[in-house]
């Protein structure tokens, strides 16, 4: 018999906090009550990956950090706390960060069946009212294809969709890179 972690009961965010600090794996915190993270696909992290290689050097000199999953952003003070799949942020105060993320620039979530529902639903809703928040990226990581949504005008929110030989451009961090860039060494399942 395997046993099963049990779901904490809800608790506040400075509880929160130490009670992850002590756990061995990932809780996101939503309004008093946490969630585990889910382990991904190799082709999932393989994405993250080819993302944070490409942007790292390039972030790194315009005195910018980009992280991947195991760091947390927040997104709404004492309230709620996700891990994104890849996160930037150019704000002074998030440079010398060691608990979280407050201010981001760009967040990337790479898509998987388990998880493509929140990503669109509840974490997009959340992420669009960072303040800060450029550029909301989704990585599908079962085919070639992404999703950018970029911060336009008031609190409208432009759409762009890429497909296979694309150019992804990101202004909010003024890079582009060729959609191949994400998928390389990427083996898609093959329905038969």
């Amino acid at each position: 018999m395997i046993a099963t972690p049990q779901q904490p009961p809800k608790m506040s965010f400075e509880d929160y906090l130490e009670w992850e600090s002590q756990q061995e794996i990932r809780y996101e915190y939503v309004k008093g009550e946490v969630f585990a993270m889910t382990g991904g696909t190799i082709p999932h992290n393989d994405i993250a990956l080819n993302l944070y290689r490409a942007l790292y050097p390039h972030l790194r000199s315009r005195g910018c950090r980009v992280n991947v999953s195991d760091v947390k952003v927040q997104v709404s003070p004492k309230s709620i706390y996700y891990y994104p799949d890849v996160i930037v942020s150019c704000d002074p105060q998030d440079l010398n960060a060691r608990k979280f993320i407050q201010k981001p620039k760009l967040i990337v979530e790479v898509l998987s069946p388990g998880t493509s529902a929140k990503d669109r639903g509840e974490k997009f809703t959340y992420y669009l009212t960072i303040p800060s928040l450029q550029e909301y990226i989704l990585i599908d990581s079962e085919t070639i294809s992404v999703e950018r949504y970029s911060r336009g005008e008031g609190r409208m929110w432009l759409y762009y969709p890429y497909q296979a030989g694309d150019t992804i451009t990101l202004p909010s961090i003024e890079f582009e890179f060729p959609i191949e860039l994400l998928y390389e060494g990427i083996v898609f399942e093959i329905d038969e």
